[in-house]
């Protein structure tokens, strides 16, 4: 195998991009070759001129590289190179694949994936849903690939560990540094079971260009790509477009029709997206054989409600409302409806936001 610090080095030359990384390691052999070449043999290479072939030919690899490599070893992250048998199977197909990946934990090359992405400012239906369908994946055998950012993607990550599946987080800045940093823990819990990947240097801070630049990767890890609640301008919305371009599946969860959080969303389904109401929606577009027995549809035990908390379900949605309107609509004191509220909330029925706002649990 080529030493990789050939390959994390040709990635640094000015000019050298995934698609021409590929090229020239697809002409020579290897990224080592590369480096030794003459000058016209590197001409003889698509995409590369006479102003590159003299830069690749005397190009010093920086020492930052050597210490990238030294501290990504040094905190347990392996780099993985496209030639390597655990580089993702799919992922190989894109393209503009990343020639490296950074990965701390373990990454199955050829595992079943599906991506789920959507708003960070997510509402209390969104992460429920997002949960549920990620949960009812990984039980069905899926791993679950998402951005580790907040709201949505979180949310699936969360889903698929407490369903006691395996998730993958692609990150938009390198492996040292964990963003958001709210979710430390649950970086550490995706390694644990799957695993946490970066194609960024190990220190690359957060840059927001990085992010629309790693949604490649999502999708193309993935065979399909669910959207749940994005807007119009949505970040999840180039995550769609790139798996449909990539030649993958695209589905999107509805929201309310009220909701501008779902109006991307919608969009995705009125452009011929699959809309999803549960796992098996995703599973029978996929046509996958003989799935796993989902647990989504075990008979769950019922609640018995007194008719003030049935009250309360019926007049509550999956979008949140403000106490003082259910104490308008309802016509109960405000003391009863906030009482009412918790005992829902201990049920497991009801979800609090911030600002004294409630939405009902969907099942």
């Amino acid at each position: 195998m080529e030493p990789l610090i050939y390959w994390l080095g040709l990635k640094t030359v000015p000019g050298v991009g995934n698609r021409l990384f590929l090229h020239l390691i697809q002409h020579f052999g290897g990224p080592e070759k590369v480096f030794s070449a003459s000058k016209r043999e590197l001409l003889h290479v698509e995409g590369v001129n006479d102003r590159l072939a003299s830069v690749i030919q005397g190009y010093k690899i920086p020492k930052e590289v050597q210490e990238d490599q030294a501290l990504a070893k040094k905190n347990g992250v392996r780099i993985i190179t496209f030639s390597d048998p655990n580089y993702p199977t799919l992922l190989r197909h894109v393209h503009d694949p990343p020639p490296v990946l950074y990965v701390c934990g373990r990454l199955n090359p050829d595992s079943l994936n599906i991506a789920i992405v959507g708003s960070r400012n997510a509402t209390s239906y969104g992460h429920t849903v997002t949960e549920r369908l990620s949960g009812g994946l990984a039980r069905r055998g899926f791993t679950v690939v998402s951005g580790m950012a907040r709201g949505i993607d979180a949310a699936a990550h969360i889903g698929a560990l407490t369903a006691g599946g395996k998730t993958i987080a692609v990150l938009g800045c390198g492996l040292g540094t964990v963003y958001p940093a709210e979710n430390k823990s649950l970086f550490h819990r995706i390694a644990e079971s799957g695993a946490v990947i970066s194609e960024f240097p190990f220190l690359t801070p957060p840059e927001a260009h990085n992010f629309p630049v790693r949604n490649r990767i999502i999708s193309g890890l993935a065979v399909g790509t669910v959207i749940v609640e994005a807007t119009h301008r949505s970040g999840s919305l180039i995550t769609a477009r790139l798996a449909a371009e990539q030649g993958r599946e695209v589905f999107a969860v509805p929201g309310s029709i009220t909701s501008f959080k779902s109006m991307g969303t919608h969009g995705l389904i009125k452009q011929g997206a699959k809309l999803v109401e549960h796992v098996d929606d995703i599973v029978q577009e996929l046509n996958i054989a003989q799935p796993l027995p989902s647990m989504d549809t075990r008979e769950k035990p019922t609640m018995s409600l007194t008719p003030e908390e049935k009250k309360i379900i019926d007049e509550l949605s999956p979008y949140p409302v403000h106490i003082d309107k259910l104490v308008r609509h309802l016509s109960l004191s405000a003391a009863q409806v906030s009482s009412l509220l918790l005992q829902l909330e201990l049920k497991g029925l009801v979800t609090q936001s911030p600002g004294k706002l409630f939405a009902r649990c969907e099942p």
